[in-house]
């Protein structure tokens, strides 16, 4: 600690991020990037960026990014928000939309940002426990709040919630805001975007650092009413005018518009993840249904702990949560076949 903090520093608890480990021959499964890299389109459009637009500052508004997205999801460029990584996005959207009189309401086993956020920003919260088998239960939700985030499919368990879900949770709670991260919705779920046409209380936020390889570009963006966006950029533009650069915005832009990149990648994981999933069972695993591009498993004759060690110890990295209900899972992210036969391999060293 130091004289000089202000006050609130003294009582934050930082968001942890995966490790970024320096280990040779790691076998990397615990940050949920994608294996298969990013579209050789976007390559090329940040090659040209760099090359010819660098003394320059950025466009303030990245309207080509929001208009590639627009017309990927078929809505207005000015209903689209994009921002440095979706972390960002969520960090505007709790200071914008989900900060009320009343508590927002969110899982309690989920995304550990949302809470790093309601401490940053003062925002009053209630955790709504999950059901005895990791899924959530909306019926939990009807109490009165003051907003709410879920994400879908839920982190770090996998678990999504059906379309159908999605839209009772907003209908039910017109006079909120509903924020739903879909990180990972692109391996399995259905995404709530059409929904934003029919609910202006939806906030819909995506990434480009899982389905589209981009982690490294930190790249996200929000779908909504225009109210929603305005109320984003009015708080974007009060913190940092320019968050994306113009290598940002190029390969943001092209790595949208290559669908067939996009649908043939994804395929790759959610067909890795199946086989995971049936090779981790086989071996007396229980694995939760996951619609994301990881799995969360545990094993009834070993510690999470114990299993995530051994792991280490032979060069595969998984995410391990030291936390109640979870701390004997393990997120596993789905690496290229290669990658997830050297785990099954390890696993079967230690179990």
């Amino acid at each position: 600690m130091s004289k000089f903090w202000s006050p609130i520093v003294a009582t934050l608890k930082p968001y942890v991020a995966g490790e970024q480990p320096r280990i040779q021959n790691l076998t990397k499964l615990n940050t949920n990037e994608n294996p298969y890299g990013p579209s050789p389109k976007a390559i090329a459009a940040m090659q040209a960026a760099v090359a010819n637009s660098l003394k320059l500052y950025p466009d303030p508004s990245a309207l080509a990014l929001r208009q590639s997205i627009a017309r990927f999801y078929g809505v207005d460029a000015d209903e689209v928000f994009v921002g440095n990584g979706s972390d960002e996005v969520l960090a505007h959207a709790f200071v914008a939309l989900l900060k009320h009189d009343k508590p927002l309401a969110y899982p309690d086993i989920t995304y550990s940002f949302y809470p790093t956020y309601c401490r940053l920003f003062g925002i009053e919260s209630v955790e709504i426990p999950l059901k005895d088998d990791f899924t959530i239960d909306l019926a939990d939700y009807e109490r009165p709040c003051g907003a709410i985030i879920i994400p879908n499919p839920n982190a770090p368990t996998g678990i999504g919630l059906p379309l159908s879900a999605i839209e009772r949770l907003v209908a039910e709670h017109p006079d909120q805001p509903v924020v739903v991260d879909e990180a990972y919705i692109d391996f399995g779920g259905e995404s709530a975007i059409p929904l934003t046409r029919k609910y202006d209380n939806l906030l819909v936020v995506h990434t480009l650092s899982k389905s589209r390889s981009l982690a490294g570009l930190r790249v996200g963006y929000a779908i909504g009413q225009r109210p929603l966006i305005d109320a984003l950029e009015r708080v974007k533009d009060s913190f940092n005018s320019y968050p994306l650069d113009r290598v940002a915005q190029a390969g943001a832009a092209a790595a949208i518009d290559d669908r067939e990149w996009f649908d043939e990648t994804r395929g790759k994981v959610i067909e890795t993840r199946e086989r995971v999933t049936g090779a981790l069972r086989q071996r007396g695993f229980e694995v939760l249904p996951s619609q994301a591009n990881f799995v969360f498993a545990r094993h009834p004759g070993h510690s999470g702990e114990t299993l995530a060690k051994g792991l280490r110890d032979r060069a595969v990295l998984v995410r391990h949560f030291a936390k109640p209900r979870i701390s004997d899972f393990l997120r596993i992210t789905i690496g290229t076949a290669e990658e997830c036969d050297r785990l099954i391999a390890a696993i079967e060293e230690i179990v």
